[in-house]
């Protein structure tokens, strides 16, 4: 597609993924293709959470290796290809965005993996691919306040069932630590994608609890 780029992350070298070269300019174009208004392609930026979970993961592929994964929220898919790069069994990469099953497709196309695009609202409780998966990744979907009031009991639920939940977060302030513990920070490189481009860290976290 015109305007996207294949490319790696700071911290995901081993992961290819087609990103934005302007992710504002892109919208534009794919707004003007589409004759209406689209959600912004947050699937063509490689956030700071989920570069931070594909990065443990790839790190710890003990975490994955064989299991069933879910990767929610997962935009170009760079957590779930991580996830199967480092051996699970099965990697479902769920999003809202149509769009971003098409670049969930050609990314692990483009990284020789197997990952199953869902596009369907999971946290709604109608569909029961979250409580069949044994891991659950979330790379960076806690970036306002009502995704945040759905997601985390969501998450909460489903590390109570048994699942191994795995956020990532550069801090944006809306998940209450005193309830999440951290596995790692790290200093990122380089300068995060828009809003983020004054953050420094991104942190992998787990339910406090949780083993």
């Amino acid at each position: 597609m015109d305007g996207l780029r294949l490319m790696t992350a700071p911290l995901v070298p081993e992961v290819r993924l087609f990103l934005a070269e302007d992710p504002t300019i892109l919208w534009a174009r794919l707004e003007a293709g589409a004759g209406k208004r689209l959600p912004p392609p947050y699937w063509a930026s490689a956030w700071m959470g989920g570069q931070a979970v594909a990065r443990y993961v790839l790190d710890h592929p003990e975490l994955v290796a064989d299991r069933k994964v879910l990767d929610l929220a997962s935009g170009s898919g760079m957590v779930a290809i991580a996830a199967a790069l480092a051996g699970a069994a099965t990697v479902v990469a769920n999003d809202v965005d149509a769009y971003a099953a098409v670049a969930i497709r050609a990314n692990a196309h483009a990284n020789g993996v197997r990952v199953v695009p869902l596009v369907e609202d999971l946290l709604d409780g109608r569909h029961d691919g979250a409580r069949q998966a044994d891991v659950v990744l979330v790379g960076d979907a806690l970036y306002n306040d009502g995704l945040a009031g759905r997601l985390l009991p969501f998450l909460t639920v489903l590390a109570r069932g048994g699942a191994r939940v795995v956020v990532g977060d550069p801090d944006r302030g809306w998940v209450p630590r005193a309830s999440w513990d951290t596995l790692a920070t790290y200093a990122l490189p380089s300068a995060g994608p828009g809003e983020d481009a004054q953050r420094t860290e991104t942190s992998v976290l787990i339910p406090r609890g949780q083993r």
